[in-house]
């Protein structure tokens, strides 16, 4: 599967109502075509899936995946925002109904709801400047005293950060857009993130960022689509995406990116 990005089609943002206290009912299949409306939670902050843009509205390969998941459906699509940090409470207090744009699959993930099929297969690499990518090449390269490793909270990357680089430097950077620029103005020096991120980024900054030259990826995982614990909503998911995936659709809206520039 292709990982460049797209970026066709825009939604704006809807912000819900604030998160509940404690966790409330799911909405079933039955009560999103109720109310013609099927939320999707997106943190627009993941090229090539989402991206939020200085206007507020959210474009990538996953808005446009969230529009066809709607039309299968007979509904339409609410972008509902939310970040790495707060994503599985927000599914939990029923802020939206199916989490989409880059999210792994995980086991802790698994307790709270239902993953569809994969969308695609990937695994954590380095990115570094490009001076740097015969360096960091392997996990004992990275995790060394005075290595400075970044990383955005809440999601895969900084636990696999935390977890295999205790000697490095640890640092956060809060907005996963502008998270590179720490390694372009060497105020970083690795980010260990999903492949598709790595080569989109190499590709954004070509000659300055580039993938480091390891023989695989440091670990292996799947990308799915992450749903309220519904077996008809699944049932439905997984029936739509293995059509679309089959088609290509996924690979096209990757592929869309490359022209956009973004």
């Amino acid at each position: 599967m292709k990982f460049l990005m797209s970026m066709v089609g825009t939604a704006s943002l809807a912000i819900t109502a604030a998160l509940m206290n404690g966790p409330a009912s799911a909405r079933a299949l039955e009560a999103i075509k109720a109310t013609h409306t099927l939320k999707v939670g997106l943190t627009g902050d993941y090229a090539p899936y989402s991206l939020r843009g200085s206007d507020g509205a959210v474009v990538g390969a996953d808005v446009v995946m969230a529009r066809a998941l709607a039309r299968s459906l007979g509904v339409t699509v609410e972008i509902v925002p939310t970040t790495w940090k707060t994503m599985k409470p927000d599914l939990e207090a029923d802020r939206f109904d199916v989490a989409m744009g880059g999210v792994s699959v995980t086991s802790g993930r698994s307790v709270v709801g239902d993953f569809s099929i994969p969308v695609m297969h990937d695994g954590k690499r380095p990115i570094v400047r490009c001076a740097d990518r015969g360096r960091y090449t392997s996990i004992e390269a990275i995790d060394r005293p005075g290595v400075r490793v970044v990383s955005n909270p809440g999601g895969t990357n900084e636990r696999f950060a935390r977890a295999h680089f205790p000697h490095a430097a640890f640092q956060e950077h809060a907005d996963n857009r502008t998270i590179f620029e720490e390694l372009v103005n060497n105020q970083s020096d690795v980010m260990v993130t999903d492949g598709a991120e790595v080569d989109y980024q190499a590709r954004l900054h070509p000659g300055v960022l580039c993938a480091a030259n390891t023989s695989d990826s440091f670990d292996h995982s799947d990308k799915a689509y992450w749903m309220t614990r519904d077996p008809a909503l699944k049932q439905a998911v997984d029936a739509w995406l293995e059509k679309a995936i089959k088609a290509g659709d996924y690979d096209k809206a990757l592929e869309a990116a490359a022209k956009d520039g973004r």
